[in-house]
């Protein structure tokens, strides 16, 4: 399906209220961040802080505003995921903080991000790093973009890492999936050098910028919100985004698990000759650890 001009969809001012929205969200999660806050425990390693409420129902309420007839789905809303079972051609994917174990233990590794999922395409994306006041948006047919702080918007240019070698192959993974394969991995995949982040999109980020080849997510808890604005960005910057078999990403409701919307495809984002290259070596230690356990 070819993705629209998103400047049929989105005005200049429109996006630049978008950005602004993206940074002052971000900073008051920051500055939320070096006070005492709460951390409410939604179930097993899935955890959510006061922080997460409050920017979910200041970000929500924004685009309810600015846009009336899109669908709006968010994190902390339980309520909102409803909404993706009605006739809307276009959904807004809110979330105030991924990455949330990071800003509980105060590192630098947690963003806010919003996606714009047409027609189960995602299409647009925004993905800001409030330790580095770094924001990233755009989507396929419109661009790639970043603003630094408070300077003028540039043009994001992805990075394509060298290919893969015996001494060079970067990977970024999750801290879950590494203590799950992480031993595997490293005997059929000798030549890799894994890395660690928090939040989903910033390392997707990482690929796009061509610090890893490849990032692989595999313990089937990441939900539609979490996975919107970073592949519309990696779509966008020709990377590959499959599941282990090949097959593309779905975003509709037959692809995700109701009522979390959670993906049940295990998910690969990577520059085309690191995925042809690490692929079949991925699928084969990931059968091994099924067949251990």
């Amino acid at each position: 399906m070819t993705s629209p001009d998103l400047d049929s969809i989105l005005s200049s001012a429109q996006v630049l209220q978008i950005n602004q929205l993206m940074r002052q969200a971000g900073q008051r999660a920051r500055e939320l961040a070096q006070q005492p806050f709460d951390v409410i425990e939604k179930g097993r390693q899935d955890f959510a802080t006061s922080i997460d409420r409050l920017l979910d129902r200041q970000l929500s309420q924004k685009f309810r505003d600015w846009f009336p007839s899109d669908g709006i789905i968010s994190e902390e809303n339980a309520d909102s995921t409803a909404a993706f079972s009605l006739s809307h051609q276009r959904f807004w994917l809110i979330d105030p903080l991924d990455g949330t174990d990071d800003l509980i233990h105060h590192k630098e590794g947690y963003s806010v991000m919003v996606g714009l999922l047409q027609d189960h395409v995602p299409i647009a994306g925004w993905i800001y790093n409030p330790a580095k006041d770094h924001l990233f948006y755009g989507g396929k047919d419109w661009g790639l973009f970043q603003v630094m702080a408070a300077t003028p918007t540039v043009p994001l240019v992805p990075q394509r890492p060298a290919p893969p070698s015996a001494d060079f192959c970067p990977i970024m993974i999750g801290q879950k999936d590494f203590d799950t394969y992480g031993s595997v991995f490293s005997q059929l995949l000798p030549e890799a050098q894994f890395y660690f982040l928090g939040s989903f999109g910033l390392k997707v980020i990482e690929v796009i910028l061509g610090r890893a080849g490849l990032y692989i997510y595999l313990n089937q808890r990441v939900k539609l919100w979490d996975t919107t604005a970073p592949l519309a960005l990696a779509k966008a910057a020709g990377l590959v985004c499959c599941d282990l078999e090949g097959h593309p990403l779905e975003f509709d409701q037959a692809a995700l698990l109701a009522p979390s919307l959670t993906h049940r495809q295990p998910i690969i984002v990577g520059w085309p000759d690191y995925i042809q290259s690490l692929q079949p070596r991925l699928v084969e230690a990931i059968a091994q650890v099924k067949l251990d356990i």
